[in-house]
This record gives structure tokens, C-alpha cells and sequence, in this order.
């Protein structure tokens, strides 16, 4: 199965944060935030998004922003054009 998102929407896959702190602590799950940052894996139909972002960019969205889907055991975002504050430049 395939996820093809439309008009201007993004599917992407949220890259999760580390689990220690710089000390050194291991962060248990119930201390962590949402991700906010993810890998583009397809973007929608929309020409003007198209040219500004592209399928494998890293993203920062908005934190409550998007719908999550499950596909293969993997969850993913959908996410529209609002939902997207930054594209990431390694």
C-alpha cells in the first residue's frame, strides 16, 4: 500500500529525538515531546509546494499539527502547508 498525499499536503516520517541528554540521562517516554522534525517522504499535487520542498527534506512542523497514520508498522504525518514552520539545511 501506498500513500500519495494531495492538493497541498505532505507525508512525512517524524524523526525521533534523542533518548539522553548531553549529561548523559536516559529520558524515559513519558518525558519526551512530540517530534517535530521529519523526513519528507512524499509531497502532494500542489506546484508552488513542489518547489519549495521535495521528497527527502528534513522539516520542522508544528507540534500539534497534522494527522498521524500507521502504514506497515511505521507512523507517519500528514501534514499540510500551514503545518510546515522550516525546512532543515544540514
Amino acid at each position: 500500500m501506498k500513500i500519495k498525499p494531495l492538493d497541498d499536503r505532505l507525508l512525512v516520517e517524524p524523526i525521533e529525538e534523542e533518548e539522553r541528554t548531553s549529561s548523559g540521562l536516559y529520558i524515559p517516554d513519558t518525558a519526551k515531546e512530540k517530534p517535530r522534525m521529519g523526513k519528507v517522504i512524499a509531497v502532494g499535487t500542489d506546484e508552488d509546494l513542489r518547489e519549495k520542498i521535495s521528497e527527502g527534506d528534513k522539516i520542522l512542523f508544528a507540534k500539534y499539527g497534522g494527522e498521524e497514520v500507521e502504514m506497515n508498522n511505521v507512523v507517519y504525518k500528514i501534514l499540510q502547508r500551514s503545518d510546515v514552520l522550516a525546512v532543515v539545511e544540514d
